[in-house]
């Protein structure tokens, strides 16, 4: 009998990421992935079988149920893998609110929770319902589980989830929850098996993609973190404002008028580097660009950045360790640098040609707080999650 197969499902706001899994002694092994962006058109879907990378163009109309595109997208995958084994999907689902502490099996029970958590997410969590949905429409003989960004967070206590208001408010769910927590797991999983001795200490990580957040770890543990209530919190990012004065949301609805539908629209979507630079929500293009609103736009990202490393370094009370991951994160030495600059005071330098070269360690022997570059792998975490539930479930 052949191993069984794991598909992992990984929606952002504008991309869907895929992971294949073959299940061996109840760990998963990667064979490949991909990817599809939901704002190109034509559709296509990028495969990464081992080392070869294919793009096949999608011919499925974009719906809203996703249907079409998921049939095409799985027929694609049958094309350069054996799918006759897949017995199980896992999903990266966004919001799990105070209900979800870890990851569960997908039943109706549970599914009906995830979809009243809709509106604490609009930008994410209708996409990973419509694909949950979608999947069981097409391939109801398959078992989905669902692992949640916020469930990493909710061992931080209640005095750093709190806004200063009602405590009536606070017990209905309006607190911080946080997220990106599957990356800061991953992150944290890597460090304790490469870095034992860090892993121990006080650590924040930057999670710098075009959703950004940091999360301050101790002992491995999320003792606080950027995002809050929802998605838009915390440092700038591509399009979303980060941290904002509510009396700004209060002025553009009572002065400005604005509608729901546009202040949504303008705080999700047009705000952050895109809103500052007038140019660009991707910071490739704003490096590359001679314009002072691009420079403007990364001074104030990164100025944000170090902001919010200090904070939460005073949050759990000292810094052994400053780690980047994510696209920007990972890849953009300038960015990496442009922070570390803002933070000498601390003690922290890097070592110029290992962070050029996007090294693993870019700080220096100098520094009192090391500095690492680390991949994050949101699928492995949510296919070691999947078969945790779905192995305990057939059991």
């Amino acid at each position: 009998m052949n191993d069984p197969l794991l598909l992992t499902v990984n929606p952002g706001s504008s991309t869907i990421k895929f992971g294949l899994f073959r299940v061996r002694d109840q760990a998963p092994i990667r064979l490949g992935s991909g990817s599809i962006d939901l704002h190109r058109a034509p559709l296509e879907v990028r495969i990464s079988n081992g080392g070869e990378a294919i793009r096949v163009a999608l011919s499925a109309p974009l719906t809203d149920d996703l249907h079409e595109v998921i049939d095409e997208t799985l027929d694609t995958f049958k094309a350069h893998f054996s799918f006759d084994d897949l017995t199980s999907v896992g999903h990266r689902v966004v919001h799990g609110g105070d209900r979800f502490k870890g990851p569960v099996a997908i039943d109706d029970q549970t599914l009906a929770g995830i979809e009243e958590l809709m509106p604490l997410a609009p930008l994410h969590q209708p996409q990973c319902v419509r694909l949950i949905h979608a999947i069981r429409a097409l391939r109801p003989d398959l078992r989905q589980s669902a692992s949640f960004d916020t469930a990493f967070h909710q061992a931080q206590p209640d005095l750093v989830r709190r806004f200063a208001i009602s405590r009536g408010l606070f017990d209905e769910g309006i607190k911080r929850y946080g997220f990106h927590g599957l990356s800061y797991r991953f992150i944290g999983s890597q460090l304790a098996r490469r870095f034992p001795a860090l892993a121990e200490g006080k650590v924040v990580v930057a999670h710098l993609g075009s959703g950004a957040s940091l999360c301050a770890l101790d002992a491995g543990v999320s003792r606080d973190t950027s995002m809050g209530f929802s998605t838009l919190d915390g440092i700038p990012m591509a399009t979303r404002c980060g941290a904002l004065d509510a009396g700004v949301v209060l002025y553009l609805l009572g002065q400005r008028l604005y509608s729901l539908t546009d202040l949504e629209a303008m705080l999700y979507h047009e705000s952050g580097l895109l809103g500052v630079s007038g140019i660009s929500a991707d910071t490739r293009e704003l490096l590359a660009s001679p314009l002072p609103q691009a420079r403007e736009a990364l001074d104030l990202f990164v100025f944000r950045i170090a902001g919010e490393v200090a904070r939460l370094a005073a949050s759990v009370g000292g810094l052994d360790a400053l780690v980047y991951t994510g696209g920007i994160g990972e890849h953009q030495p300038e960015i990496r640098q442009a922070v570390c600059e803002r933070l000498e005071w601390l003690g922290l330098r890097i070592e110029a040609q290992s962070n050029t070269r996007n090294a693993e360690v870019i700080s220096d022997g100098t520094s009192r707080i090391a500095v690492l570059v680390i991949a994050t792998d949101e699928e492995q975490v949510i296919a070691q999650e999947a078969v945790s539930v779905l192995h305990s479930e057939a059991s």
